[in-house]
């Protein structure tokens, strides 16, 4: 089982760690009484659902031997307007980069993180949020010769 440890620091400012042992700042705007000294805890959520699913993904596609040169998402939620403004929506763009990549095989990938493995998607969906994906594959430009 998990174990993780909150610590006060000051103002608004905690650190946190789990069994890795890796520390992370968290804090809050200044006009809430934070310094903006780490980041604000909803977005480390939408941080975790990024890292989740992209572990996914990855592992996925190294399994069927996709080769690709680069991987990003960019994530965007939504929150309701009430206490206790959970998530409401949520939006992955999942970014793969590389040559001869099929499509079938990214579908396949994030599908699979979305429908079964991806725990911190499948904790937003049953919060009640709507987590939509969509993903771009980009290949490298073609590389120019000129002769002079």
């Amino acid at each position: 089982m998990p174990n993780v440890e909150v610590k006060f620091v000051d103002g608004m400012t905690f650190i946190g760690r789990g069994d890795s042992n890796h520390w992370v700042i968290m804090d809050a705007a200044e006009t809430v009484g934070g310094t903006n000294a780490g980041t604000r805890p909803m977005e480390l959520l939408l941080i975790s659902l990024g890292g989740c699913t992209g572990m996914d993904v990855v592992s996925i596609l190294k399994k069927k031997r996709v080769k690709f040169d680069k991987f990003e998402m960019k994530i965007t939620g939504v929150r309701a307007e009430e206490h206790p403004k959970v998530y409401t929506k949520v939006d992955i763009e999942y970014v793969i980069y590389g040559n001869k990549i099929n499509p079938k095989d990214v579908e396949n990938a994030i599908e699979l993180s979305q429908a079964k493995y991806c725990s911190v998607s499948a904790i937003l969906k049953k919060s009640g949020a709507e987590v939509n994906y969509t993903y771009k594959i980009i290949q490298p430009e073609a590389e120019v010769t000129k002769n002079v």
